[in-house]
């Protein structure tokens, strides 16, 4: 079984864009630690299956961050939960992991689930839209999210998405000098190795997404931050 407490950088794809066999050749044989399957728009049971089926082909670690109830199908490693800690709505809490439940509860190996703490910090992205973030957020609130999320929830992973934007540095820095137990995934406008290497220096794990689809080769690049933490 792969320790994801041992990966340093995930590539994330969004099953509604579309992406090149030659550039998904390139993601997945880059030395990434794992793929991510995941997004917030259109995420349907047809396109996660198609994009699941390709990525398959690779030796690599491949989970599903789950969005909604439909697009969830075995032959992940791992199924990656979110709870938006800073959402309005309880839907994005637990609402939708209820439903999960209900229908799915009995056949689930919760070894391969991991429950992420998200705290969703760009108020112009999709996902603060979707979810009624509370995106407002001082340092001090960051240190209490990750206080709740490692001491209190004691959830394995806690997320900080920024979504199409690159993050406050000392934001991440607040919530990395907080935890200890809890791993930190770090995500969003990730677009050189310059910015993967300074968020990297403070989270445990880099999630690197949109520049996939832009600009390929600064993708490939940020995988590079492995080579100083090894």
């Amino acid at each position: 079984m792969y320790d994801i407490k041992q990966w340093k950088h995930i590539f994330k794809l969004d099953p509604a864009k579309s992406i090149s066999d030659e550039d998904l050749d390139a993601i997945c044989m880059s030395n990434t630690d794992a793929i991510v399957i995941g997004g917030t728009d259109d995420v349907t049971e047809d396109n996660v299956i198609h994009l699941m089926s390709r990525v398959r082909r690779y030796p690599l670690p491949l989970a599903l961050e789950i969005s909604n109830v439909e697009s969830v199908m075995p032959g992940f490693d791992f199924y990656f939960v979110p709870t938006v800690l800073n959402s309005n709505d309880v839907t994005y809490h637990n609402g939708i992991l209820l439903e999960a439940l209900k229908s799915y509860g009995h056949v689930i190996d919760f070894d391969e689930f991991i429950f992420e703490g998200y705290v969703v910090l760009n108020p112009d992205s999709k996902v603060a839209q979707v979810t009624k973030s509370q995106t407002d957020l001082s340092e001090d609130d960051i240190e209490a999210y990750a206080q709740m999320v490692n001491y209190m929830y004691q959830l394995p992973v806690m997320y900080l998405e920024y979504s199409g934007t690159y993050g406050e540095v000392d934001k991440v820095k607040a919530a990395a000098d907080i935890l200890t137990d809890t791993q930190l995934f770090y995500g969003g406008g990730i677009s050189s190795l310059g910015e993967a290497q300074e968020m990297a220096s403070f989270a445990d794990t880099i999630i690197v997404g949109d520049i996939i689809y832009t600009d390929i080769k600064k993708a490939l690049k940020t995988v590079k931050i492995k080579e100083s933490r090894q």
